[in-house]
């Protein structure tokens, strides 16, 4: 045979082969995707609490397991925590089938204003950090407002009659202090959580134990006439830096960040980039004003791109849990006989079960992609 006619039909045998496998469908990965421990996981509050999705008892965790979610949060107790009672709390959950992944920690207003008596608070915290640390749990959350301003929530009436939470500062820019917190500048409220991550990060990260700090939310510069320290992208890059650690890190909330006028997929890039997520909030705005007026609405008609958010997370290898909150108020829920919203406009558990199908569509589809 001709030599050049057999390259000839080598080379036409190869591009047809080539050609074809373009039409052949990649090897199809498992469906549905798991959520497991290289990938984030969508977590419930299970607690007292008129934001959870229900009591931590066997009713409770049906209620969460029937929804897909394996993971949950819920508030702590009093500080110092006890290594037994949070295992006690651990196993409990875990017989419901779920893993408990973050608890809240507070109690500690000595220490928020720098009184007396915050390093006796500081030592029952860092006991706390020690005990949750032996029994296993990875996160513990924490709020550092000087006062939260949430007398400017209002309820909004959206789509179908459901109900929204707006914040207007206007309302209640000029309310005065309270004479239980006092006033407290800016500068001062940064040298107070300065003083406490110096004393408890290095005990966060000896016992294996993630610190998410929530950003201040509402974000008003100003509240009751106290600086707030997390209402600002540039507070949040600040904190961080106090103690350069993995252990020091926040809670990433997508709906806060655009409350800020910041794109919360860039956002996301550079706080997962620096492993300094260590819990998210899933959520959506409508913003007028940047900080001072905005809606907080259902996950599909905000102004947050919660599918770039979801697929930063899953770029960034964040494994920890996200936490689709603050639902809106649906019919079905206020239909309930003891139904009682959290914030002005807020839902129960179906405007839940709405927001956790959202986030898991988001999730797979990150994930797929």
């Amino acid at each position: 045979m001709n030599a050049n006619l057999s390259r000839r039909r080598m080379m036409q045998a190869l591009s047809v082969a080539a050609f074809n496998s373009t039409l052949l469908p990649a090897a199809a990965a498992p469906w549905p995707l798991p959520e497991g421990p290289g990938t984030p996981k969508i977590c419930l509050e299970l607690s007292a609490g008129r934001l959870s999705a229900g009591t931590p008892d066997e009713v409770g965790m049906r209620w969460v397991k029937q929804l897909g979610v394996d993971y949950v949060l819920t508030g702590g107790p009093r500080i110092p925590w006890q290594e037994a009672d949070i295992r006690a709390r651990i196993e409990r959950l875990k017989a419901g089938g779920l893993t408990l992944y973050n608890m809240m920690i507070g109690g500690f207003p000595n220490t928020l204003y720098g009184r007396p008596g915050r390093d006796e608070e500081i030592d029952n915290i860092r006991h706390s950090i020690s005990a949750a640390g032996r029994a296993g749990l990875p996160v513990i959350e924490y709020n550092f407002y000087a006062h939260r301003l949430v007398e400017g929530y209002y309820e909004e009436i959206g789509r179908g009659g459901a109900g929204m939470t707006a914040f207007d500062y206007d309302r209640v820019k000029n309310l005065p202090p309270l004479p239980e917190e006092g006033v407290h500048g800016l500068e001062e409220m940064w040298s107070h959580i300065e003083y406490f991550l110096k004393a408890v990060v290095p005990v966060a990260e000896a016992s294996g134990v993630r610190l998410a700090l929530h950003p201040n939310d509402p974000p008003a510069s100003i509240s009751r006439g106290s600086g707030q320290i997390m209402a600002t992208l540039a507070g949040w890059k600040r904190l961080i830096e106090i103690v350069p650690s993995p252990a020091n890190g926040i809670t990433f909330d997508c709906g806060v960040t655009r409350e800020l006028g910041e794109d919360p997929v860039e956002v996301c890039r550079y706080f997962a980039g620096r492993k300094r997520i260590n819990h998210v909030h899933f959520r959506n705005v409508q913003v007028r004003k940047a900080y001072e007026k905005y809606t907080e609405m259902f996950p599909d008609e905000g102004q947050v791109d919660l599918f770039g958010v979801m697929k930063e997370l899953v770029r960034q290898k964040y494994t920890g849990v996200i936490y689709p909150e603050h639902p809106r108020a649906l019919d079905a829920d206020r239909e309930q006989a003891n139904f009682k919203s959290f914030y002005p406009g807020g839902g129960g558990y179906a405007g839940l079960t709405y927001n956790v199908a959202y986030a898991r569509a988001m999730l797979q589809a990150a994930l797929a992609s």
